[in-house]
């Protein structure tokens, strides 16, 4: 069984090379900075990892998961926001302070907890941030997101995953209803003053600066 630095290590991995990146190789400048260590360290981990077959090494170039540590990533994803859903749902913590406990629970939970879980919840296909929950065979549902701040005036939106999960964001969002779900009218785009303009179905209205909205994917409402 993979220790919690070793699924840490490779949860990271599956990050940088496929939720942020293309798919290739992932620095060790930013393998380093998303685990908060040196790039010392990463690399020498990273040296270990490759011995083990979880992933590729070439240096001065980066690292890439092998099918391997693909598969050992996609399982840590599943427990960890499975985890994260069970916390809002069921145990009713607050989306931003659920992060560091399911960090937590991630290492230790069993197969069998977590499938019960998976019962409990309906087969969730997305944790609270909107990210998605791969299925016991480590597939992941496809959806077609953009930035809010690429869409243009007139468009419905409803937000479809945030992608700074910092705290201050979180409730910076919560506290503006801006959660996955929501259903948004984007009513003007100001590219002159950075904002963007929503409206919601109450009739509620918010701005957004260019930067904050960056970090909010939505999916395109399907025209009636």
């Amino acid at each position: 069984m993979a220790t919690s630095t070793v699924e840490n290590y490779i949860k990271n991995i599956y990050t940088l090379q496929f939720e942020q990146g293309e798919g290739g190789n992932v620095s060790m400048g930013d393998l380093a900075t998303s685990l908060e260590v040196t790039p010392g360290t990463a690399t020498t981990m990273v040296k270990s990892l490759a011995k083990t077959g979880l992933v590729g090494y070439t240096p001065r170039v980066g690292v890439q998961l092998t099918a391997e540590g693909k598969e050992l990533a996609l399982l840590v994803l599943r427990r960890h926001r499975m985890i994260e859903l069970f916390l809002v749902k069921v145990l009713g913590m607050d989306w931003h302070e659920i992060h560091d406990e399911a960090e937590a629970l991630e290492h230790v939970i069993s197969d069998r907890v977590l499938e019960r879980i998976d019962v409990l919840l309906g087969h969730p296909e997305l944790d609270p941030h909107g990210d998605p929950i791969p299925d016991k065979s480590g597939a992941i549902a496809e959806r077609d997101l953009l930035p809010l701040v690429d869409c243009q005036q007139g468009q419905r939106v409803v937000v479809g995953r945030i992608e700074d999960q910092e705290d201050s964001f979180l409730r910076y969002l919560e506290s503006n209803a801006l959660t996955p779900g929501q259903g948004l009218l984007v009513s003007n785009r100001d590219a002159q003053a950075g904002v963007v303009s929503l409206e919601f179905s109450d009739g509620a209205k918010r701005q957004l600066g260019f930067e904050a909205a960056r970090k909010i994917s939505v999916e395109l409402e399907a025209a009636p």
